[in-house]
């Protein structure tokens, strides 16, 4: 009675949907003698009534990717996972299943797991061996259905069959019950008893359906690709029509407008490239590409608008910035007429400190305007410096028509430009220091640091003064010598076409030249006339000495000495400092230059020579006085 109460407990949740089969059973069955009475004759203890489900869902998930196996596969680069496999752990035990037609009882633990082919893609079916004489289909079907949809079960006379499920994670569960032995019923008979073994079954369908799948998505991921490349490929081009008469009339009034000239230049371009002009088509080309030209006026005239307006542009701004910087000037002015000591002493230390500290300020934003609008004056000259390289090739062709003398004279007259420069910027500099009245200096005594800049600019723009007009010195007696030399050139000319007259007319000329550096001569009808009479006058004026005051022949013996008693020679800089060194008062030498001694020595080969000395950074040019040298070799 109590064994027929536990069967109808089974069939009644045999009734139950499939999906409450991998459900725990609740149900306990009231007696358990006729279980015992079963396990006993088969030799096992029972370890419970409850029937438990097969796999967990932790491995068995609804939504499992038919792409992978039953884990996914293990990355070595992730933390904490190693290709070292784990020790094993203690034996998974397995509990006995009960079903309405049969009993399912788990091997001995301490056996081996059954072993499993390698898994074919998208398997789907699964092989059972070692099925019972007796099972039936409908047995067979009990014992898997909780393991998931059942789609077809294909059972051989040979204690096998194959079952196909309806997804491939259903396969997993059903490996659960790999080394179950089945007994229906409560029979003893070796009939109704056999150890089951589950594997993976390699099936054409499952194969077929698992390709159709990957084909599947590979065409979802090229179509995904293709969306993606189309989103970031540029538009291409619009199509150009073909050249035809009602095509090039619309395209030419297409070129006359403004907004579609682009548009329209591109097809004129591409109907020209094509090959479409030929003799019938010609005189509509040259419409078109005549109404193509006279867009260069509109062209030019809107630069030249552009320009004009950049060029307003960088006047406001440059205006602006001078007005900021005159209001910088003017706080500067404030601060410093606080730091006077009359105005100063009035003040807390705390104030003190706060002004100073707005007094840098403002110096440091007042000097970085100041650079930007020096910086604005720079871009200003070059580019009038531009404008005059225009001209230059006028004046190559002067020059080479000049010759040599012509081209030394153009040097010189562009270092005597650099040079007047040079002296105004000095002068706006000096100019500016008097407008300051010594803003940059420090507060306890700003006129003596200014009365020192003040001097320090004077001093350079003397010294550049005195440059200006050795360098215009030279540039009048480069002018004479050409001169001279154009005469010079005239007047031979005339004595040759009159000797070659004479040689025509009379006969005999004869040209006598002098020995050891003479002036040759003309001898004509027994006179003897000198052909350079120019250079005669340059040999007198020559004898008379390269020294033209007191003051540089005072220099010389000054040089001489100090070169003298210093026989490996002295530098520039070391001669400049020790004739600044000498009495003023005595011999008025304080405002010569370093420039003025170099060029006083260059003029003198035969008394002073210039050497180098040194290799690499510790290069430089010493003078040595080698008068003695000269008169001995005289």
């Amino acid at each position: 009675m109590a064994s027929a109460d536990g069967v109808g407990s089974l069939r009644s949740l045999r009734s139950l949907g499939p999906e409450q089969h991998l459900s725990v059973h609740d149900h306990v069955v009231n007696d358990h003698g006729a279980w015992a009475t079963a396990m006993n004759n088969l030799g096992i203890v029972p370890m419970g009534l409850g029937r438990q489900q097969l796999v967990s869902d932790s491995l068995c998930i609804q939504g499992f990717d038919p792409g992978l196996g039953l884990l996914a596969p293990i990355n070595p680069m992730m933390a904490g996972i190693s290709l070292v496999p784990p020790p094993p752990g203690p034996p998974i035990i397995k509990e006995i299943i009960h079903c309405q037609s049969c009993t399912l009882f788990p091997q001995n633990p301490n056996l081996p797991p059954p072993s499993t082919r390698e898994r074919p893609p998208g398997c789907k079916t699964v092989f059972v061996g070692g099925l019972p004489e007796n099972a039936s289909e409908e047995i067979i079907r009990e014992v898997f259905d909780p393991c998931g949809d059942i789609i077809a079960i294909r059972k051989s006379k040979k204690n096998f069959c194959h079952i196909r499920f309806s997804e491939e994670f259903m396969v997993d569960k059903s490996l659960y019950l790999s080394g179950y032995r089945m007994r229906i019923g409560s029979s003893t008979d070796k009939k109704d008893s056999g150890r089951m073994h589950v594997d993976f079954a390699q099936a054409r369908d499952d194969l077929y359906e698992w390709e159709c799948q990957q084909r599947l998505l590979a065409r979802e991921e090229r179509h995904r690709r293709k969306i993606h490349e189309d989103f970031f490929r540029p538009p291409s081009p619009p199509p150009i029509m073909h050249f035809s008469d009602h095509e090039a009339g619309l395209l030419a009034e297409r070129l006359k407008d403004d907004h579609n000239f682009s548009e329209a230049t591109a097809v004129l371009f591409t109907w020209i490239d094509r090959g479409e002009v030929n003799r019938r088509s010609a005189n509509h080309f040259y419409s078109m590409i005549q109404s193509a030209n006279s867009h260069v006026r509109r062209l030019m005239s809107e630069k030249a608008q552009h320009e004009e307006e950049m060029e307003l542009a960088k006047e406001t701004f440059k205006n602006s910035l001078l007005a900021i910087l005159t209001q910088f000037e003017q706080i500067t002015a404030v601060f410093t007429a606080a730091s006077r000591q009359k105005a100063w002493d009035h003040f807390t230390k705390a104030q003190r400190k706060n002004i100073d500290i707005w007094r840098k300020q403002c110096e440091e934003l007042r000097n970085a305007n100041s650079e930007e609008i020096m910086g604005i004056r720079r871009e200003e000259e070059m580019e009038m410096s531009d404008d005059d390289s225009d001209e230059s090739p006028c004046k190559k062709i002067r020059r080479e028509d000049n010759g040599v003398c012509g081209q030394s004279g153009a040097s010189l007259r562009e270092e005597n430009d650099s040079l007047r420069w040079q002296l105004d910027a000095y002068r706006n500099e000096v100019e500016l220091l008097r407008k300051e009245q010594g803003k940059a200096c420090h507060p306890d005594d700003p006129e003596h640091s200014l009365n020192t800049h003040t001097h320090l600019l004077q001093q350079s723009m003397h010294n550049m003064h005195q440059q200006l007009l050795s360098l215009q010195d030279q540039l009048r007696s480069k002018e004479v010598e050409l001169e001279q030399a154009r005469n010079e050139h005239r007047y031979l000319e005339g004595e040759v076409l009159a000797l070659r007259d004479k040689m025509l007319t009379n006969g005999d000329v004869v040209v006598v030249e002098g020995t050891n550096g003479e002036t040759p001569e003309k001898v004509v009808n027994g006179y003897a006339t000198t052909l350079y009479p120019s250079r005669d006058r340059r040999s007198e004026a020559a004898m008379r000495g390269p020294l033209t005051s007191e003051r540089e022949a005072l220099l010389l013996g000054i040089i001489s000495t100090f070169l003298h008693v210093h026989p490996f020679g002295a530098n520039i800089d070391y001669l400049w400092s020790y004739i600044q060194r000498l009495d003023t008062t005595v011999n008025p030498l304080g405002d010569v230059s370093a420039g003025e001694l170099e060029s006083l020595m260059g003029r003198l080969p035969s008394v002073f020579r210039q050497e180098l000395s040194g290799v690499g950074a510790t290069l430089e040019k010493r003078w040595k006085f080698c008068g003695f040298q000269s008169l001995a070799s005289m």
